[in-house]
């Protein structure tokens, strides 16, 4: 899936009237089969980016184009179609507590399965084998019968992007997926998950703290800082003066948060915009 923002602004959820927009005048294309790391510092507006892209949030000002089509104009039946050929994965994935981990990444198939079926899978998964091979991508599949309130930080966001894998989505939205891992298991995943959506043609954006993951293991690298664009530049461009102008008064960001073994706290829930 291609992707096209102009002059796009938006507001942060929970922003107060008179408060500045989390994004303004934003622009930029993506093409479809790319994969781009979004990077800067906290507040810049990366995570309402991932929301609006997502068509979980309308933007402000501006537009946004998927595939050619306004998300916005369309009738909500289509606009729920579309909806279901993305997925986003939050930063911390809202995965119920005694929920299995098979059951958690099959969830990603929801969107091409029907009603009795999705039903039938809370009980009996549906396809075990193919939720094995997505966690053993990142190293995760002995924990496919474990239940999720077992697991570590780092283990639930593996869990998420194990579960994009087996989504029918061809555009993946990625928010912080490295956060809670140590930098070893940071390093396998950012180039797993680039990899996997390259060998399956889908289009990926993922917002990162960790700047070393990002030039490394992505082609294209956007910068945003207070809600705009800073650069937008292939990774072998991003100079030391780029992202000093990225992380101005923030560099300690540049290396990203510490990893955590324990659970994060949940992440505030995404209202959606539904017509």
């Amino acid at each position: 899936m291609k992707l096209l923002l102009q002059d796009l602004g938006a507001r942060h959820a929970t922003a107060q009237r008179g408060a500045a927009d989390a994004l303004a005048g934003l622009g930029f294309g993506v093409q479809a089969g790319e994969a781009v790391a979004v990077i800067g510092p906290s507040g810049a507006g990366k995570t309402t980016l991932l929301e609006v892209l997502a068509c979980a949030r309308p933007p402000a000002a501006g537009s946004l184009h998927i595939d050619d089509v306004d998300p916005w104009a369309l009738p909500r039946p289509a606009l729920t179609a579309l909806r279901g050929r993305l997925i986003l994965v939050p930063q911390v994935p809202p995965l119920p507590p005694r929920q299995r981990v098979v059951t958690a990444v099959l969830a990603g198939r929801l969107p091409a399965w029907g009603l009795m079926k999705s039903l039938r899978s809370l009980f009996y998964p549906a396809d075990i084998p193919a939720a094995e091979e997505a966690l053993e991508v990142f190293n995760l599949a002995d924990k496919l019968f474990e239940r999720v309130d077992r697991l570590s930080g780092g283990e639930r966001q593996r869990v998420g992007l194990a579960r994009a894998l087996v989504a029918p989505a061809r555009l993946w939205l990625v928010d912080e997926p490295l956060s809670a891992l140590d930098p070893a298991r940071a390093e396998q995943a950012a180039a797993a998950l680039v990899r996997e959506a390259r060998s399956r043609g889908a289009t990926l954006v993922a917002t990162l703290h960790q700047v070393d993951a990002a030039l490394a293991h992505f082609p294209r690298i956007l910068g945003l800082r207070d809600g705009r664009k800073v650069f937008d530049l292939p990774a072998a461009a991003v100079t030391r003066d780029h992202l000093t102008r990225l992380y101005a008064q923030s560099e300690d960001e540049r290396r990203g948060p510490p990893p955590a073994d324990a659970p994060p706290a949940p992440a505030p829930k995404v209202a959606m915009q539904c017509r």
